[in-house]
């Protein structure tokens, strides 16, 4: 079997292999769930055999006779729900997920579906994420006991009192959203552990298993609401940069991402998923408008959470996280009348035309956990050539617990010609109530909107920004050892790697003098970039035709045995009905030297799965 080659945009082809696990992973301590359910064990029956890992394209059908979930390998007909996975992590940073269900079954059917053939072909990649960062978060070892046992007390009830407003609300769009996507998780943990059983009713999420990696981004801020000792949160620390640019005389509108996180997070996965569901239970409800969806991601995770979100509706939805600094504002956190940011988006991207009604399903029952600035981009409203605003292009909206502030704020992108966002708010009664305030009496204009690193960065080097490569360019830059913007003039030495688009923590002295946490050296920092192709020739899903097809792989359809192999090249008049982008993975190498774990101050700490020498070049990714 041929494997499928993606081109990397230095130029060189490089080969999608299979991921095998090292023969010391078979060593580690299988984790049971233990006391709090926290830990995850080794994948299932399928999971723990000998021999060759799983094939990559697999199939969930259902038995008509027994009325029970199988799965197979390769594409079948007739089949509830397939994915394919090319591992090509070891080559560009990335593996790739496709994934899709059948109209032919219940929503239900499907959701769960999805899940059991996710979990099936990333098992191995699932593992190692969870090993490298998770597994000892609420057990089995060394865990803070009394927090644990708050969280899954929160998650519980909270837990159940969706499965309540389910049943109370069974014809409401919004519940019917809200359980597939639990539905879907169950599908995965199910499958991970080796065992299918679909529920026809009720049925139980583990609080302290995989929900544990959807929710975290919500951990942080549960972490203080629910008064953690030793918490993820470091003040001042970035998460994330975005940019927002319109191109001279308004001919093209370019949106990119930079994920901030730590290092162990670097097993990444892009994904796309095209489902089948309808906006409610019933079947005259028509197909919900977010169905195809294209986002990176993590291993065993069904949403993004970095987050960023290219939606077939026209739509593409990201942020960046601006968390809270006001004690007094944790009392609004409470497990009932709320539903966990994860589930949130996730059901906005689903049933949202537009930015407004992106926002109007969004700001619903707010958790006030993993407080962001969401951005919601409508490129269906979007006129390249056109000088007049308009409006309905760029949606903002800001949360913080007890507060959702949302404007259309196009207006202000097509005066400026950009919008940034780099973790603080933008409206001055969010900063203002979050507790920014007093960061700024305290520390100066580190932390305020106009005057931090990033806001005069972006201000100085937007108009840089003039096609793909040159946003791509802008999201990785990080010369902070030149750069004045980059100094910390409080800080020994006054160079500092935090302060740029994108960070690179591990790059300052372990020995320096800072006076806040975040910019220390640390494991941290910016990890990737994503921009989605320029929109000027759009299709029915939204996106452009700039970019030609770079290594596309999809399931063969055929009889049992059948493998997988690459498609066709897709022409550019394809390339129109595409969600596609332009990714590169890893820590920022432009200006800096390249990460590299075997010779790093982080060298011990646990990265399975993940290449030494962090260097890789971007790479386009389209799928049809």
């Amino acid at each position: 079997m041929a494997a499928p080659t993606y081109v990397s945009l230095d130029g060189r082809p490089v080969r999608a292999r299979a991921l095998a696990l090292a023969p010391a992973l078979c060593l580690l301590v299988g984790l049971s769930l233990g006391r709090l359910a926290g830990a995850v064990p080794a994948p299932g029956p399928r999971g723990a055999r000998d021999g060759p890992v799983p094939a990559a394209c697999r199939s969930v059908l259902l038995d008509a006779a027994s009325g029970q979930l199988r799965l197979v390998d390769g594409l079948q007909p007739g089949a509830v729900a397939w994915a394919n996975l090319t591992n090509a992590i070891p080559e560009t940073g990335w593996a790739f997920l496709e994934l899709g269900t059948s109209g032919d079954y219940n929503d239900s059917l499907q959701a769960y579906a999805a899940g059991v053939v996710e979990a099936s072909v990333s098992e191995e990649l699932i593992y190692m994420h969870w090993m490298n960062t998770m597994v000892n978060y609420c057990g089995p070892f060394e865990y803070e006991v009394g927090y644990c046992e708050r969280l899954k007390s929160f998650l519980e009830t909270n837990l159940e009192w969706m499965q309540q407003q389910m049943e109370l609300h069974p014809d409401c769009p919004y519940w019917h959203q809200v359980r597939l996507t639990l539905l879907q998780l169950k599908g995965l943990e199910d499958s991970y552990e080796g065992h299918l059983s679909f529920p026809t009713g009720r049925f139980s999420i583990k609080p302290l298993g995989f929900l544990l990696l959807q929710i975290s981004g919500d951990l942080e801020d549960l972490e203080l609401a629910l008064n953690k000792s030793k918490t993820r949160a470091t003040l001042g620390s970035g998460s994330c940069s975005a940019l927002l640019k319109l191109l001279p005389g308004q001919r093209d509108l370019l949106v990119a991402h930079n994920t901030w996180n730590a290092y162990q997070y670097m097993l990444r996965v892009l994904k796309k998923y095209q489902l089948q569901f309808r906006v409610g239970p019933r079947e005259d409800f028509p197909l919900a408008p977010g169905n195809k969806v294209v986002f990176s991601s993590y291993p065993g995770t069904i949403l993004s959470g970095d987050d960023f979100y290219i939606l077939g509706s026209g739509l593409v939805t990201l942020e960046t996280t601006i968390g809270n600094r006001n004690p007094a504002l944790w009392k609004y956190v409470q497990p009932e009348g709320c539903v966990l940011e994860w589930l949130r988006n996730t059901v906005a991207n689903r049933l949202a035309v537009d930015g407004a009604s992106w926002a109007d399903v969004f700001k619903r029952l707010n958790s006030g956990t993993y407080n962001n600035q969401w951005m919601v981009v409508d490129y269906k409203a979007f006129t390249p050539g056109r000088t007049g605003p308009g409006s309905k292009v760029l949606t903002v909206l800001e949360q913080i617990p007890g507060m959702v502030v949302v404007a259309d704020r196009t207006e202000e992108l097509y005066k400026k010609t950009y919008w940034a966002s780099y973790n603080i708010p933008s409206f001055e009664s969010v900063f203002n109530a979050s507790g920014l305030q007093a960061l700024v009496a305290q520390y100066g204009d580190w932390f305020s909107y106009s005057k931090s690193p990033r806001a005069q960065i972006f201000l100085r080097n937007h108009s840089l920004v003039h096609n793909v490569d040159s946003m791509v360019r802008l999201m990785r830059y990080n010369d902070y050892l030149h750069d004045p913007l980059s100094r910390c003039e409080a800080c020994s030495p006054k160079p500092n790697g935090e302060n740029a688009i994108s960070a690179r923590s591990d790059l300052n002295p372990a020995n320096g003098s800072y006076p806040f946490p975040a910019l220390r050296q640390r494991s941290h920092g910016g990890i990737d970039v994503k921009v989605p192709p320029l929109p000027g020739s759009r299709g029915p899903l939204g996106v452009g035709e700039s970019m030609g097809f770079r290594g596309q792989v999809r399931c063969q359809q055929g009889p049992p045995s059948a493998t997988c192999s690459p498609a066709q090249q897709v022409t550019s008049m394809s390339m129109a009905k595409t969600l596609s982008l332009q990714a590169v993975s890893g820590p920022t190498w432009d200006q800096v030297p390249a990460f590299q774990w075997s010779t790093s101050p982080f060298r011990d700490m646990l990265h399975m799965g993940h290449p030494d020498l962090w260097k890789f070049a971007p790479v386009e990714v389209s799928w049809g």
